[in-house]
C-alpha cells in the first residue's frame, strides 16, 4: 500500500492545471479546492466520451444504487431525477460530482438546483474542501469523497491521480 501512495504523490506533483473548463476554475477560486483536482474528480465520477471521442464529465449524470444514467439535456435529467424523487428513491447521485441527494440534499436545494453547473460543482467542493480538513491533503481528500472505508478511499484516490495527470493545458 505505500508503494501505491508513493506512486498516487507522484501523479498528483506531476499534473498540469491549465486546461480546465471556466466553472472549475470559478468554483476552485470560490471555495479555495484546487481547480485541477475539482476537475479530475468530476472526471471520475461523470465522465462519458462525447461525439469526438473526447472524455469529458457529463452534467446531466444520475447514479440510481449503482447503475449509472446519462441524458441528453437538464430538462431530462430533470424529470427522471424527480421521478425518482417522487417514488421515494433517495439514492441518487446527481450531475458533474455525483452528489449523492441522500445526505447532501439540504446542500443541493432543489432538483433544479442540483443539476445548475455551479450548483453541483459548488456542493462537491464543499465535500471535498471538508474532507481536506479532515485528511491535511489532496489525494486523501479525493478518497474520502467517495468512502470512508480506507481500502475503497484508497482506490478511488489512485484512479483520480492518473486522471489528474492527464489534465493538459
Amino acid at each position: 500500500m505505500r508503494v501505491l501512495g508513493f506512486i498516487a504523490a507522484a501523479l498528483w506533483a506531476s499534473a498540469a492545471t491549465a486546461a480546465i473548463p471556466k466553472a472549475y476554475r470559478v468554483v476552485a477560486l470560490e471555495t479555495a479546492v484546487p481547480a485541477d483536482v475539482l476537475y479530475a474528480v468530476a472526471l471520475q465520477e461523470s465522465r462519458a466520451a462525447l461525439g469526438n471521442g473526447v472524455k469529458e464529465p457529463w452534467p446531466w449524470t444520475l447514479n440510481v444504487r449503482g447503475v449509472g444514467y446519462r441524458f441528453g439535456s437538464r430538462r431530462a435529467v430533470y424529470l427522471a431525477l424527480n421521478k425518482l424523487l417522487k417514488s421515494g428513491e433517495t439514492h441518487v447521485d446527481i450531475g458533474l460530482m455525483q452528489v449523492h441527494w441522500r445526505f447532501h440534499a439540504p446542500k443541493l436545494g432543489n432538483s433544479w438546483a442540483a443539476l445548475n453547473i455551479y450548483q453541483n460543482l459548488r456542493v462537491g467542493a464543499s465535500i471535498l474542501r471538508a474532507c481536506y480538513q479532515q485528511t491535511g491533503n489532496w489525494p486523501a481528500a479525493t478518497g474520502c469523497y467517495h468512502s470512508n472505508t480506507p481500502w475503497r478511499a484508497m482506490a478511488y484516490s489512485a484512479s483520480v491521480s492518473v486522471l489528474l495527470a492527464g489534465v493538459r493545458p
